[in-house]
């Protein structure tokens, strides 16, 4: 791909960023979802997953599912600095995705969690995934963190204990900003993040078809 010179001056600088390494979560239902990094060649097909859910009101999916279809195309036309995009999948289709980006080597900006299949914690199982990239493979020390809903209230705020910094504000805005330290990861980490790891070679192949969901418990008779 050729970038002309207007266009490369539009772009924030990279930083080299490790990959996140797949795992594979057995859910309570038994189901196997493989959280895998996802790529700028995958946001057409994330766009398309989450784009019914911006006009479902219920659970604030709609400001969410809005805010974070704009995340991934500031991701896919480099307009993010250093922004990354985890999704989840069982059986090749698409569940749940989550995204955030490195502020500098000591600080990450989580940015928004949706699970599209409800009921078995995906969220909360891609949100620990969100955590333990930003605390055990980019090595940060704190991760900054708002809600925009009463679900990732108690989900995030009051289960992982955040210590509340309402002097430092999110690029989100919206509610005062609360911080994952190194210190709450370490004592959350055992009950909050699972997986194993390497994810086998047919399901990791799997996972990246990127099936769209044909059903959305949020949008009753869904159709696609």
């Amino acid at each position: 791909m050729i970038v002309d010179k207007l266009e490369q001056s539009l772009r924030p600088p990279e930083t080299a960023m490790p990959p996140y390494p797949p795992k594979y979560i057995t859910l309570a239902s038994g189901e196997k979802m493989v959280v895998h990094q996802a790529g700028r060649e995958d946001v057409p097909r994330l766009l398309e997953a989450i784009r019914p859910l911006i006009t479902v009101e219920k659970d604030f999916y709609d400001i969410v599912a809005a805010r974070f279809y704009a995340e991934l195309l500031g991701y896919q036309r480099y307009r993010v600095k250093d922004e990354y995009v985890l999704v989840g999948t069982i059986d090749g289709v698409i569940v749940g995705v989550v995204n955030g980006r490195m502020v500098d080597d000591k600080v990450g900006m989580s940015y928004h969690t949706v699970a599209i299949k409800r009921g078995l914690r995906i969220g909360a199982q891609l949100f620990a995934a969100k955590m333990e990239y930003h605390m055990d493979y980019l090595g940060q020390q704190e991760v900054l963190i708002v809600a925009e809903s009463p679900i990732g209230y108690r989900r995030w705020m009051i289960e992982y204990e955040l210590e509340s910094r309402p002097s430092t504000w999110h690029e989100l805005g919206g509610v005062p900003t609360h911080v994952l330290t190194k210190a709450l990861w370490e004592k959350h980490k055992p009950m909050k993040c699972t997986g194993r790891r390497p994810v086998p070679e047919e399901m990791l192949e799997a996972a990246k078809k990127l099936i769209l969901p044909s059903e959305y418990p949020q949008i009753p008779g869904f159709k696609r």
